[in-house]
């Protein structure tokens, strides 16, 4: 039987209104219920993700999607642990800011409120389903969820033991379960109509490839935060410490290359090149990464033993997500920023200097979601920047910048009070 998303769509408007009255307490009791009924219904959630990768497997996905997938090795643990720490953040709903008397009398201020109900269309993360929902609840929205047809089945059960959560601790008075939706057809059309029920939804975020923003982008009529691609730089400055330059290489290449926050390329000052080029090779190359080098680069690696190849045409425009890394040599600083400023998306940019002043050119001059100097790009993660998880990491500048939590769910209304003011 077809769904029918314009119920769907109007019963998460209708418990959106409901979800708005719900005190702060009520929600982090709420979130607490969550996460501990993930742990308790693990068994189950994992049971089904397994399946998930095994028919990913079959059909012949890739290693990096199938780690993407994947909520083994402790990471559905991890995840009912930032649901807690939601928990334990505060609440922006009701917050007042910039508060004013005015010359009339009038008090005026502006006060946090949530954006309504979100719509999150996603591929094969399936902790994606679970950080939205905490941060959803949180921030008093509701939340239409249409995961990807890798995951169906970890999804289904997550959210299952999300409701039984609710169920169990009696949060259904005041977080109404109308508020999480789940659109369980894989069927492509219901995103072509999802994104068209912009009387019931506020705000679409994708997460996922560039075919699935672009087509978002091109076909809502719904305001879009797009991000989550990243093309990723650090650039090696003359005057970088070179050990720790090579252990935040290493940190931003190996650690988990999967994921959006991955170094892509890597730009080396021309003056240390012959120094850590060779050390970058058998770091990395110990690690089965593979190399992409443009010529002066290539001159320098070549000589290592490690797996390099001639950078393509294209090569310094892909998000590899894969142990694959894109080398430069650069002439200094002006040459870095350029060559960043014609293939990052946006996303995440490290600079690796102890010159305090190419240290703050670098940050005034790029353009990114997150600019960091002397740190791993691994850092541009909601729960590693103190926000308790995020529901995508924004690369546009309109709404919201960098990774999206609380606050960002939220936008603001203004509240005048008077004593029988009347304008004159």
């Amino acid at each position: 039987m077809p769904l029918d998303l314009q119920d769907l769509g109007r019963r998460a408007k209708a418990a959106s209104v409901l979800l708005a009255r719900a005190t702060t307490d009520q929600k982090n009791r709420t979130l607490l219920a969550i996460a501990d009924s993930l742990d308790a219904c693990a068994e189950s959630i994992l049971a089904a993700n397994r399946l998930d990768l095994e028919n990913g497997r079959a059909a012949g996905l890739s290693a990096a999607l199938l780690d993407r997938m994947s909520l083994e090795g402790g990471r559905l643990a991890a995840i009912a642990e930032d649901v807690r720490k939601v928990a334990a953040l505060p609440d922006p709903v009701g917050a007042q800011f910039d508060a004013r008397t005015l010359p009339n009398g009038l008090q005026a201020s502006r006060r946090r409120t949530p954006i309504g109900v979100i719509g999150v269309i996603y591929e094969a993360r399936p902790n994606v389903t679970v950080d939205v929902v905490a941060l959803t609840l949180k921030s008093g929205n509701a939340v239409i969820l249409r995961g990807g047809k890798e995951i169906l089945g970890s999804n289904l059960t997550i959210v299952s033991a999300i409701r039984e959560g609710l169920k169990q601790g009696s949060f259904e008075a005041f977080i109404p379960p109308d508020a999480i939706q789940v659109i369980d057809d894989p069927d492509r059309r219901y995103i072509d109509e999802m994104l068209r029920l912009h009387q019931y939804i506020d705000m679409i975020i994708p997460r996922g490839g560039a075919a699935l923003h672009k087509l978002c982008r091109e076909n809502s009529t719904i305001p879009v935060i797009t991000g989550g691609i990243g093309v990723c730089h650090a650039y090696v400055d003359d005057t970088a410490k070179l050990n720790d330059a090579l252990n935040i290489v290493f940190n931003g290449k190996t650690q988990r290359p999967s994921v959006c926050n991955t170094l892509d390329t890597l730009l080396v000052h021309e003056a240390v090149a012959a120094e850590i080029l060779p050390r970058v090779a058998e770091r990395l190359g110990a690690a089965n990464v593979l190399f992409k080098a443009e010529p002066k680069a290539l001159a320098l690696l070549s000589q290592t033993g490690a797996r390099v190849e001639p950078a393509g045409p294209d090569d310094f425009d892909i998000e590899w997500m894969a142990l694959i890394l894109g080398v430069k040599v650069v002439s200094g600083l002006d040459e870095a920023l350029d060559h960043i400023h014609r293939h990052s998306t946006g996303h995440s940019e490290v600079i690796l200097t102890e010159t305090p002043a190419h240290a703050d050119r670098f940050v005034n001059e790029v353009d990114s979601s997150a600019v960091f100097v002397n740190a791993s790009t691994r850092f541009n993660d909601g729960g590693q920047l103190g926000l308790g998880a995020e529901i995508a990491v924004s690369t546009q500048k309109l709404h919201a910048r960098g990774p999206m939590a609380l606050e960002e769910l939220t936008t603001y209304k203004w509240v005048v009070i008077g004593s029988g003011h009347v304008r004159p």
